[in-house]
């Protein structure tokens, strides 16, 4: 796989990494197998997708064990190691990806790096990132709480996710911000208006999650009834049967231009994604090999500006984000 580096002074790593959430949270409960999910990230790696994402939060705790079994064994200096801090379960609703509450607070993330690092079977990870702002605590003060852990060696780069502007240039007076994740996709493009223009003016990565709009891009969602139970995207007010039903249309659009480039939806909407700047790295999940392998496809897809420009000019999605 071709290669780009997070930003202007991260590590370098190949333009599309994994995403490992779905292996053991949110999305279709019955469907996960810990042992797919070890060779599913295994495989990214051979593949190229060197750029890991993971979170405490996940499971909660339960995919950063799983992501580091399967690094060990000579995987883990292959790899660029992310994860998260700074979102917890409600203690209400344990593993609802739907209830979850913000913590920022210094002595949470000092605590956290420490537990995650275990969880993980490494004595850093190479990108250590804010899961969310929390409104209750300055950013400052939790992106202090970040930079100590690079001081101490337990994380060589820091992050931000879903930030706007104006809390980047905070975080970055007091340490160099390495990379921004937020949602992008053909169907959720508001982080185009400002956060990522800011990105690529200042050299930082940013890293789509969601990028084929968790799964309905790739056109094998076509009605709410074949969401599995469990599942979180039942809650969402995108995949409601109305708003889905108009967002199809969406879908179709792609399709047709996947099939004019001999490439799959999937792959087309991740070369959109790959084309809205230099430091994009976009970091689709899956637990499934045939889809990793398609994913991972999409690097050598180069569509041509007509074509990109038929996706800009596609409409808005129906509904809300959440």
């Amino acid at each position: 796989m071709r290669t780009t580096t997070l930003g202007s002074t991260g590590p370098e790593v190949g333009v599309i990494g994994l995403g490992c959430m779905g292996m053991t949270h949110a999305y279709d409960p019955a469907g996960r197998d810990e042992a797919t999910s070890v060779d599913v990230l295994r495989q990214a790696v051979d593949l190229g997708s060197t750029l890991i994402d993971t979170a405490d939060v996940y499971g909660p705790y339960t995919n950063e064990k799983l992501v580091g079994r399967a690094l060990a064994g000579g995987y883990r200096e292959r790899v660029v190691l992310a994860t998260k801090v700074g979102l917890e379960s409600s203690p209400d609703k344990p593993g609802d990806h739907t209830a979850l509450v913000r913590n920022g607070r210094p002595e949470h993330i000092r605590r956290s790096i420490d537990a995650g690092l275990r969880r993980l079977g490494t004595d850093h990870v190479d990108l250590y990132q804010l899961h969310r702002v929390d409104p209750e605590v300055p950013v400052e003060e939790s992106w202090g709480a970040l930079a100590e852990a690079v001081q101490a060696g337990k994380a060589r780069h820091i992050g931000l996710s879903e930030p706007t502007v104006e809390e980047i240039r905070r975080a970055q007076a007091v340490h160099p911000v390495t990379s921004v994740q937020s949602e992008l996709s053909l169907w959720t493009r508001e982080a185009l208006d400002e956060v990522v223009p800011y990105c690529e003016a200042q050299g930082i990565a940013f890293l789509p999650f969601s990028p084929l709009g968790r799964g309905f891009l790739t056109g094998g969602i076509t009605s709410f009834d074949e969401l599995p139970q469990d599942d979180f995207r039942r809650r969402l007010p995108r995949f409601q049967q109305d708003a889905l039903k108009a967002n199809l249309e969406l879908v179709g659009k792609v399709r047709a231009i996947a099939g004019q480039h001999g490439a799959s939806p999937a792959q087309v909407a991740l070369a959109w994604v790959l084309a809205q700047g230099r430091y994009v790295v976009p970091i689709p999940g899956t637990k499934t090999p045939k889809y990793l392998v398609d994913n991972v496809g999409a690097a050598d897809l180069a569509l041509p500006p007509a074509a990109l420009a038929e996706l800009d000019a596609l409409p808005a999605a129906e509904g809300t984000r959440y």
